[in-house]
């Protein structure tokens, strides 16, 4: 009875430490289904281009800047605007400042050479003012004013070349991990096949069929494989932190590529091929040429410099003086009112030579455009070459893969039939293998070679 007593304490007590255990066990298995849970975020092309432009510091740059255009505006339109400000003055004199004079001054019968101390003025001096300034005519401000608003629409073509830039990026960085993953899942059902047919073959060894070497050869493919397979894995991490990394997405999060290679490989049209280049879908082409503008409104900017200038003015003040402060009655108003003509005559021949620099950086912007016209022409012409030659060479491995998967399945019944070899199933997938890498491979460089010529011609 003691015993039993001695035991049941135990016995509860062990009972709670199960319960506390499984609880733990519960919440340890909540949280990781919940981790589990969490699916890998998946991107197609155009998905991923579009978490771009949300994301990409350069496309919020843009915006930025054009707001701070927007901001330049009000700044040069306040000049224009008459100007308002009011204020008060106040001085206390501890000791009131004294003059020396001639005394002769106070006192004509003083004698010459002898001075007096007068003082002069009240120890309280308080002034109220307010002032008001208008411009009437400044030839340079309309023009400035012009500018302004120039620039806030070169700043709206730059956000449009920034958000083309990081498409371009973004796809550039896209097709590369989309290829791996494609890559990858051939291996792996390479691996699958050469399986299936290792465990048939090892079956025939165990009745005597074929050889331990039959066997072997079939097993080190599969390594091969595995260990192609491992090296694309690394490859393919190296692709998506620089595909995570033009996306300004986490670089520590995981992502996949979701989009289908062929569905991305669309014809491309005959005017793409050999239509005329239209400079103005480039927005590079369009920043040039409103740049071109500034530049015109700066060469304004600086001829209305001769012009002259006129502004209003007034003034009106309100005094007090007096020993006591505000109980002496001396208030003084004063009130001003005028106008300022600012004439340039002669400065050096200053604005001149500002004229003819402006005129001078005109004349290199129009270089420059001339410059990328030449450049665009030939990026085309070889946007296009490269097309029509990834295309042709697409043709031909397609023609190879149909050829090479015809050897490898006449290959693999000629050995199930005893009357081929395992060599020969290896050869066969070898090169089956090449000929699908081959035409992955060729598939990208069509990609790319897309790609680029819409790039080229502007084409989002």
């Amino acid at each position: 009875m003691e015993t039993f007593n001695n035991a049941n304490p135990d016995s509860k007590s062990m009972k709670k430490r199960v319960k506390n255990l499984l609880a733990i066990l519960g919440l340890c298995l909540l949280f990781t289904s919940s981790s589990f849970a969490q699916e890998v975020p998946k991107y197609t092309l155009e998905d991923a281009i579009k978490y771009a432009l949300e994301n990409s510091n350069s496309v919020k740059n843009a915006h930025i800047n054009i707001a701070d255009a927007q901001q330049q505006i009000y700044e040069r339109r306040a000049f224009g605007l008459p100007r308002l400000s009011a204020g008060v003055d106040l001085q206390h004199f501890v000791q009131v400042p004294k003059t020396l004079v001639p005394a002769q001054f106070v006192d004509p019968n003083a004698p010459e050479g002898e001075f007096e101390e007068l003082q002069f003025g009240t120890k309280n001096n308080v002034t109220a003012k307010l002032d008001a300034s208008a411009m009437i005519f400044d030839g340079s401000y309309f023009t400035g004013l012009k500018a302004a608003k120039a620039y806030k629409q070169y700043v709206q073509k730059e956000l449009l070349q920034k958000e083309q830039d990081t498409r371009n990026l973004v796809t550039e960085a896209y097709l590369p991990a989309l290829i791996l993953e494609e890559t990858q899942k051939t291996i792996t059902k390479n691996i699958e096949n050469i399986s299936t047919l290792l465990t048939e073959t090892k079956a025939l060894y165990k009745e005597g069929f074929v050889e331990q070497l039959d066997v072997d050869r079939l097993e080190l493919s599969i390594a091969n494989l595995k260990t192609q397979r491992a090296t694309l894995e690394r490859q393919k991490n190296l692709a998506y932190n620089v595909l995570k990394f033009q996306m300004n997405f986490p670089v520590m999060d995981e992502i996949e590529t979701v989009d289908d290679i062929d569905a991305l490989l669309l014809p491309v049209s005959e005017d793409d091929l050999t239509g005329a280049i239209a400079y103005e879908t480039r927005p590079e082409y369009s920043v040039l040429k409103f740049a071109g503008q500034l530049n015109q409104l700066n060469i304004d900017l600086q001829k209305n410099g001769y012009l002259p200038s006129l502004g209003a003015f007034g003034s009106y003040q309100h005094s007090f003086q007096g020993n006591k402060l505000f109980r002496d009655n001396n208030y003084i108003p004063t009130l001003v009112v005028g106008l300022q003509l600012n004439v340039p005559i002669f400065d050096g021949f200053e604005k001149r030579s500002k004229v003819n620099r402006a005129k001078l950086d005109l004349d290199l912007h129009n270089n420059r455009i001339k410059d990328f016209e030449r450049g665009m022409t030939l990026e085309v012409a070889n946007a296009r070459n490269a097309y029509m030659d990834g295309k042709e060479k697409l043709a031909n491995q397609q023609v190879n893969l149909t050829l090479a998967e015809r050897i490898y399945n006449t290959s693999k019944i000629k050995y199930k039939e005893g009357v081929g070899s395992s060599i020969e199933i290896v050869q066969a997938e070898q090169s089956l293998f090449t000929t699908q890498q081959n035409i992955i491979q060729a598939k990208f460089e069509l990609l790319q070679a897309k790609i680029q010529l819409d790039k080229a011609l502007g084409k989002k």
